[in-house]
This record gives C-alpha cells, sequence and structure tokens, in this order.
C-alpha cells in the first residue's frame, strides 16, 4: 500500500512539475520587491526617469481624466501628451501607490503572458493540450518573464492574447469574441505594437483570402473593430496626432544614416541579439537550438525528397518573420527608405517604423516551442529533454542582469552590501525620489509651484515631488518650446559637441548639460563633474519663467549667473545633498 502511494505521488508530481517553478519564481518576486519593498533597485534609464515620474505626476495633480489642462513640466505640455488613463496598466498607478503599482505590473505582465500564451497553444492544438500542457505553460512562463521596457511590459506580453482571438474571429465570428478584440488595447500599446499588428493583420487577409479562395470576412471585420478599440484607447494619442498642427520635436529628429552592407550587419545584430528594451537573452539558448534544429530539419526534408515541406513547415515560417523583422529594424536606417516612406506618409515623420523587432522575443519562444512539442511527440526520453530545455532557458532569462532585470539587480546589490557591509553606489528606489528630503527642501523654500530645473539629477525626480520643471523627458513635445529651452543650454551646447548633437538631433531630454562633460546627470550617488561651473543663461532662464535651481553639484559661478543658493541639504542616509539656488 506503501509503495502505492508512493508511485501515486511520484506521478501526479512529475504531471504538475512545471507549477513548481513558476509558483516559486512569483513568490520570490513578491518577497523580495515587497519585502525590501522602496529599497529595492529598480531600473533608471526610460523607467524611474521617465514613466514613473509621469504616472505620480498625474496622480500629484488629480489629471489622469481631465482635458484640456497641461501638466507641469516641460514648461507646461498638454496632458494628452502622456500615457492613457484607458490603459490596464495606467489603472495600475491609479489605484495604488507608485512603487506598489509597479511592482504589481511586473506580477500581471508575468501572469498575462503566461496565460495568454496558454490560451494561444490551447486553441492551436487541442487534442493535444494535456500532453503539451507542461510546455505550455513553461514557455508562456518563460515569456512572462522576459524583463521588457517596463510601461509596456503588458502590451508585450499580450501578444499572443491578440492572435489567439484573431483565430477565434476567423474560426467562430461570434459577437463575444469582436468585444473581447475591441477592448483588447487596455492592454496593448499602438505606437509600440497596435500599428505594426494592424498591418500583419492587413497582410493576414490578403494571404488567407487567396488561400481560402473567398475573402476573409471575418478578418476584415476584426481589422476595424481592433482598428476602432486602438482608437478609443488611446484617443488622446490620436487627438495630437491627427488633429493636432503643432509641429514637434519629431520634425527635427535626425536618425542614423547606414550604408546597406551597414544596414545589413544591423539587421544581423539585432536577429542575434534583439534590443534591450525587449531583451529575451534568446542568443544563449534558444537561438543555437533553433538554429541547429532548423539545419536538420531542413537537410531531412531534402535528403528525403520532401522538400514541399520546407514550405509548409510552420517553424520555418516563424524562422522568416524572425528574419523579416529583423530585416525592416535595419531598412529603417537606411535613409531612402526612411525618406520615401516619410514622404509617403507625411504623419509618420520620425515614426520608428523599426519597431517591429519588439515582436521577436514572441516569435523565438514560438520557435522553441514548436521544437519542444517535437520532441514531445518522439517519446519519454526526448520529452525530457524538452523539459531541460525549457527550464535552462527559464534559468537563463531569470539570471542574466539585462536592463530591465529588477530582481537580478535587487539580490545583487542586496548580497552585495550583505558581504560587504556598505551599500552599492546605484541608488534605490527610495533614494533616487528622495521624498522626504524634498518635502523638508520645498517646505524651507515655502515652495508654491514655480518653475524650477535640475542639474546632476533627472528631472524626474522633482516632478515625482510635486514641483514643476522646465526641462523634462519626453519624446514628443513641441519644436517651439525645444527652440525656447535651448536659449538657455545655449553655453553648455557650444562648449561640448556630443551634447550639441544629442540635444539638436535629438531633444527628448530637455535637461541642463555640462559645459565640460558628457553628462553629469548621475542615477548613482557619486556625481562625476570636473567644472563646477553651470554654463546656462540666466535671462533665458527667466524669460521662461524659471525660479529654482536643484542641483547635485554646488555651483561655483553663482555671482555671474545672478543665483543664490538657498541651502543645502543631505538626506538623513548621506545619500544625496542637494543645493538649491534661487534666480535673483
Amino acid at each position: 500500500m506503501c509503495g502505492l502511494l508512493q508511485k501515486k505521488w511520484f506521478i501526479r508530481l512529475t504531471k504538475y512539475w512545471f507549477l513548481f517553478p513558476i509558483i516559486g519564481f512569483l513568490l520570490l518576486v513578491a518577497g523580495v520587491f515587497f519585502g525590501y519593498g522602496e529599497n529595492s533597485y529598480i531600473a533608471v534609464h526610460d523607467n524611474m526617469d521617465l514613466f514613473l515620474a509621469q504616472y505620480q505626476m498625474l496622480k500629484n495633480t488629480g489629471t489622469f481624466w481631465k482635458h484640456g489642462v497641461d501638466v507641469p513640466f516641460l514648461g507646461g505640455i498638454s496632458r494628452d501628451n502622456l500615457p492613457s488613463e484607458l490603459s490596464l496598466y495606467s489603472m495600475l498607478y491609479m489605484i495604488f501607490p507608485t512603487y506598489v503599482a509597479y511592482v504589481l505590473g511586473i506580477i500581471g505582465k508575468i501572469l498575462l503572458g503566461m496565460f495568454s500564451f496558454r490560451l494561444l497553444a490551447k486553441e492551436l492544438y487541442p487534442d493535444r493540450y494535456m500532453t503539451y500542457r507542461p510546455i505550455i505553460y513553461m514557455v508562456g512562463f518563460a515569456y512572462g518573464i522576459i524583463w521588457f521596457f517596463p510601461a509596456f511590459g503588458f502590451a508585450f506580453a499580450s501578444i499572443p492574447l491578440c492572435v489567439y482571438l484573431l483565430i477565434r474571429i476567423y474560426r467562430e465570428p461570434k459577437t463575444g469574441w469582436y468585444l473581447a478584440l475591441f477592448a483588447y488595447p487596455l492592454v496593448s500599446y499602438f505606437s509600440y505594437h497596435g500599428i505594426f499588428i494592424l498591418g500583419y493583420l492587413v497582410i493576414a487577409i490578403i494571404w488567407i483570402s487567396i488561400r481560402d479562395r473567398k475573402i476573409a470576412k471575418s478578418l476584415i471585420g476584426a481589422l476595424f473593430v481592433l482598428a476602432a478599440g486602438y482608437v478609443v484607447c488611446e484617443y488622446r494619442l490620436f487627438g495630437q496626432m491627427l488633429l493636432s498642427d503643432e509641429v514637434t520635436i519629431r520634425s527635427t529628429l535626425v536618425n542614423p544614416s547606414l550604408t546597406l552592407s551597414q544596414a545589413a550587419g544591423e539587421m544581423i545584430d539585432v536577429w542575434e541579439h534583439g534590443i534591450f528594451h525587449a531583451d529575451g537573452v534568446h542568443e544563449k539558448v534558444i537561438l543555437p537550438i533553433c538554429l541547429v534544429y532548423f539545419v536538420l530539419q531542413n537537410l531531412s526534408y531534402l535528403f528525403k525528397k520532401q522538400w514541399k515541406k520546407i514550405f509548409h513547415d510552420p517553424f520555418n515560417f516563424v524562422m522568416l518573420f524572425l528574419v523579416f523583422n529583423s530585416v525592416i529594424y535595419g531598412l529603417y536606417d537606411f535613409e531612402p527608405l526612411r525618406t520615401l516612406v516619410e514622404a509617403l506618409v507625411p504623419p509618420l515623420q520620425g515614426w520608428q517604423f523599426n519597431r517591429t523587432i519588439f515582436f521577436n522575443p514572441f516569435l523565438w519562444d514560438c520557435a522553441l516551442f514548436l521544437l519542444l512539442i517535437r520532441l514531445y511527440d518522439k517519446g519519454i526520453f526526448t520529452l525530457w529533454v524538452a523539459n531541460g530545455i525549457i527550464c535552462v532557458a527559464v534559468l537563463v532569462v531569470i539570471v542574466t542582469p539585462t536592463r530591465y532585470n529588477d530582481l537580478y539587480t535587487t539580490c545583487y546589490n542586496k548580497l552585495y552590501e550583505y558581504h560587504h557591509g556598505t551599500e552599492v553606489d546605484a541608488y534605490n528606489y527610495e533614494q533616487f525620489y528622495a521624498v522626504d528630503l524634498f518635502e523638508k527642501i520645498k517646505e524651507d523654500i515655502g515652495y508654491s509651484g514655480e518653475w524650477s530645473v535640475a542639474y546632476g539629477l533627472h528631472p524626474a525626480v522633482l516632478e515625482y515631488n510635486g514641483i514643476a520643471t522646465l526641462d523634462g523627458y519626453l519624446g514628443f513635445y513641441s519644436q517651439q518650446y525645444k527652440e525656447d529651452f535651448r536659449k538657455v543650454i545655449a553655453p553648455a551646447l557650444e562648449r561640448v559637441e556630443a551634447s550639441r548633437i544629442y540635444y539638436d538631433d535629438w531633444g527628448a531630454r530637455a535637461y541642463l548639460y555640462s559645459g565640460t562633460d558628457d553628462s553629469v546627470v548621475s542615477s548613482a550617488k557619486t556625481v562625476y563633474a570636473t567644472d563646477f561651473d553651470l554654463y546656462m543663461d540666466p535671462e533665458a532662464f527667466k524669460a521662461l519663467g524659471g525660479t529654482y535651481i536643484f542641483s547635485r553639484i554646488n555651483v561655483s559661478n553663482t555671482d555671474e549667473l545672478g543665483l543664490e543658493q538657498l541651502g543645502v541639504y543631505t538626506a538623513e542616509d548621506g545619500s544625496c545633498t542637494v543645493y538649491v539656488y534661487q534666480a535673483e
């Protein structure tokens, strides 16, 4: 009897083995980020210096749902330039404190990616679902835990959900499925994914109509329903793109101009390594395994004189799709083609149509899934080989220190601090925004909404703390304001050519620049500055309404600039010192 129970226990354990790493990882994520709280180490680039501060600013000003109002950064820009309120990710920030919303976003992204992949796989393999279930969950889990660009993690993770809904509509065009597709943009983002999904859908409609020898009416309906969903959920974005006559910084954006050979090199590089906003570290495990399988499988077709199977194998289609997206990425930097697209469709000027690359992490996991289920079909030995492969692929994603792998960064830094008895130089979440410090500063100087700038720190820190900024970081704002703010920083740009090119050719970061160093804006506790003079035009600063300068650098030429130092403030833990100046 005892042996029988052990056998049943072992069978149950092996049957549901995939739940252990999934549940264990989710508990680890929750334990680390909620256990350490705001002492966790969160990625700064395009994250804490951008969207987190904007969400907090919307909360501070109560403008999530308001219309016809400006928000207090970059001299005051329309609320419509910021993320839509009709987004599940945005709603997290409306409901929860910003840090809690961020962590819930990470957990939600994992669950969304995993269960979206499960829905898709079950739809494609209904008869074999129970057999493939472990690998379906694990591949979906591997996709969900990729450390995508955090603000758009839901949009990345939900791609398989969109494919699932489109397949359901094609097979069973019922009202409920159309309504679900209409609501899909709540977890997507038009500029990063939506416009490409619509483009891919047009191609699919043409191909399926030819294959079936009849018009794919259900998918044509899906095309209009999905487009309408994006317009509704992102009505602010569409209003700014289509109804506003304001000239934005996109009009002066200077993109790389590569030769065809250089563009080809970029295609290969991004196919192999991906891009940091969507770094699935596929080159470590998934790529080599899929590449070897691709070669062996297609050689097998040729040797067996089954060459037609090469063109019908879905694995080959996915691999071709990966190449296509990578080619588009490289061609974007080939100026003649980019100029042609902008000439044909002027509203797309400055739009990055090379974002097709954002779909490659999903496609790599699809390719791996197709390979693994074929191993499942061959027998018990290859089944456990497949399980081993996906476990290694998952482990690689977890332990690779990519830019947005906050779990790795937090655990590594905490272990370092425990072992060495001292904190790392990087700021944790609490230290970066220094809320208590800035509350003290605002109280002492009697701050009441005056326009300010940051020097040596990201303007996002001021925005997060309810301070109105003339500077800021945004990829879509008035060209006129860019030129007005340039007058403020002209003395610095004239001295450092790299900074001039960075601002004039891009301009999304309207910051105070150093007149000697490439950058003094630091996300670390140490500020590296070789010159303590501040190079700015004080008259241009006052012309924009500027009053305060919050600096991590003790400015040495205050008399020359007509600045009065109001005080020096240091955080209780000594992690940050801020010098406060007022224009006289």
